[in-house]
């Protein structure tokens, strides 16, 4: 048979003549689909090429009014595969048909995490390289690789310019948003400057901080001095913005030592601004008449999505609801506005063992994206999701088709139907589908998280046959036994729309995502036309 020939009778086979008749007719009569008539399959794929094709670049600098990153915290591929099937399951699917929002986004490219000095980074490093364009070290904000970590008399001449500082600078509005505390390094390193991430407050300072002039990462927020300043400012970690002697309405007690509440300042620096606290005050937030908006939402790290509460003194906006709140404030402004949001307690459940809680928050990432998709068009804002890194988690096993993500193993049988028993390993003993590398291991708690290092390391295999490892308490088990699982030092996703998205392609190093946002957005030549 001759090669035209050939991809006539393929074609014919798989339905491509017959797709008018929805395959409701075939050789058996029957109604309903008749795979003999059309493959769904063949017509998915036929449709996403046709609307590749329709695809056009806007290759244009400063094409992007709008920029606005969004970074999950520990969010490696498997973490957003096992998330993607998570929510379908959750919503009546069998899951691995789902896409999360950001999955549905034209461009899509992968970024090599690695710092300067470490083959698996930290979040320190692996965020200076994305909001400055240059690689550093680990533990290292803001600053090229230069510095020494932990040393502020190696720090001259070593300061970095970030995105949302040049942003400032033409006159575009700014916004850092985070589920993490503000002054953790993922969010601090787009405004902040030190050569060690634990550097949250005065009294993080070592003195030799002190003697040669460097400055604690929260009272650095209070002196953002370029352009009109920050315009929102969302997050955790309130214990580093007021003093000892000061208590939340939480209960708990400030940790600065030099007695500045930095909450107060925020609102004697700018007119229009406004500090808010716990979720009711958030709702009550008018964007209209607000230009400069602090939340500090927790003393520490904002809850777990699973974990939020909405009401009372305790209660937390959701990722999404600051992610609107905040478009909302920043795009009153005619030049447009950078917004870098973090989903930072993906990272923070992984490190505790407790999928659960991880695939949940990824889930409420791509709610807030969903929602910055709907409020932005995609002609005027440059919009890109991605993570600073890996962690060592893993999808295994040969579990069915619709198989619960977070379940037990179930494969299928030599018949190709599901199994109705659970898979087991070389010692009789059934298995989770996800689990973890290395990490505190295996538990079953009440609540589950950073409840889990309340309690020993337990590595290696346990007999799950009467646990219900779909609890949020369920900690998977891990095969190297150590205090915290890690991170991993595999490529992580970027995914991409608007003008300059298209330079989102193959394999790229980290730095790569600043200088795409610069092109988009003209951000250079902006801020130096502005001084």
């Amino acid at each position: 048979m001759n090669k035209k020939l050939l991809v006539l009778s393929v074609s014919a086979m798989l339905g491509l003549a017959a797709c008018s008749d929805d395959g409701d007719k075939g050789e058996t009569g029957d109604s309903g689909k008749d795979w003999t008539a059309v493959n769904q399959w063949y017509v998915d794929g036929q449709s996403r090429v046709a609307k590749a094709q329709e695809m056009t670049v806007n290759n244009e600098a400063g094409a992007a009014k709008n920029i606005i990153l969004f970074v999950g915290d520990g969010m490696g591929v498997s973490t957003v595969t096992a998330a993607r099937i998570l929510e379908g399951q959750l919503n009546g699917q069998t899951g691995e048909e789902n896409s999360l929002s950001f999955e549905t986004l034209p461009y899509v490219g992968l970024a090599k995490t690695y710092n300067v000095d470490g083959q698996t980074p930290d979040s320190a490093g692996t965020m200076t390289a994305m909001v400055t364009g240059v690689k550093t070290d680990v533990g290292v904000i803001g600053q090229a690789e230069g510095v020494t970590r932990g040393n502020c008399a190696s720090t001259e001449g070593q300061n970095l310019v970030t995105s949302l500082e040049l942003a400032a600078m033409a006159g575009l509005s700014t916004g850092v948003v985070s589920t993490a505390r503000i002054t953790h390094a993922t969010p601090a390193a787009t405004y902040a400057h030190v050569p060690e991430r634990n550097w949250e407050n005065d009294a993080d300072l070592p003195e030799e901080a002190v003697t040669n002039g460097c400055t604690d990462i929260a009272s650095q927020l209070l002196a953002f001095d370029y352009g009109s300043g920050l315009n929102v400012v969302m997050g955790g970690g309130r214990r580093s913005f007021i003093p000892t002697s000061v208590t939340d309405p939480e209960g708990k007690s400030g940790r600065r030592l030099d007695n500045r509440d930095l909450t107060n300042e925020w609102l004697t620096k700018y007119e229009n601004s406004a500090y808010v606290a716990d979720r009711d005050q958030f709702l009550a937030l008018d964007p209209m008449t607000t230009d400069h908006a602090l939340g500090l939402f927790n003393s520490s790290h904002m809850e777990y999505e699973l974990d939020r509460s909405t009401d009372g003194v305790n209660g937390e906006p959701s990722l999404a609801e600051m992610t609107a709140k905040s478009i909302d404030i920043l795009q009153k402004n005619d030049k447009g506005f950078v917004l870098i949001v973090e989903a930072g307690r993906i990272d923070h459940a992984h490190h505790a063992g407790n999928a659960a809680r991880a695939l949940h928050d990824t889930i409420a990432l791509s709610e807030a994206v969903r929602v910055a998709m709907e409020k932005t068009s995609a002609d005027d804002t440059l919009l890109m999701v991605t993570a600073d890194h890996s962690h060592v988690f893993t999808i295994a096993g040969y579990p069915t088709r619709g198989n619960p993500i977070l379940g037990l193993v179930k494969g299928n049988g030599s018949d190709g139907q599901p199994a109705v028993t659970n898979a087991t390993d070389a010692n009789g003993m059934p298995y989770t589908t996800v689990g973890y590398t290395n990490g505190r291991g295996y538990a079953n708690l009440a609540t589950g998280g950073d409840e889990r290092y309340g309690f020993e390391v337990a590595p290696g295999r346990f007999d799950l046959n009467y646990v219900d490892t779909q609890s949020a308490g369920f900690h998977q088990e891990a095969l190297v036994p150590l205090s915290s699982e890690t991170h991993a030092g595999e490529d992580v996703g970027i995914f991409a729309r608007g003008p300059g998205s298209h330079l989102v392609q193959g394999t790229v190093e980290q730095n790569h995502l600043f200088h795409v946002m610069n092109h988009a957005g003209n951000l250079v030549n902006k801020a130096e036309a502005a001084q």
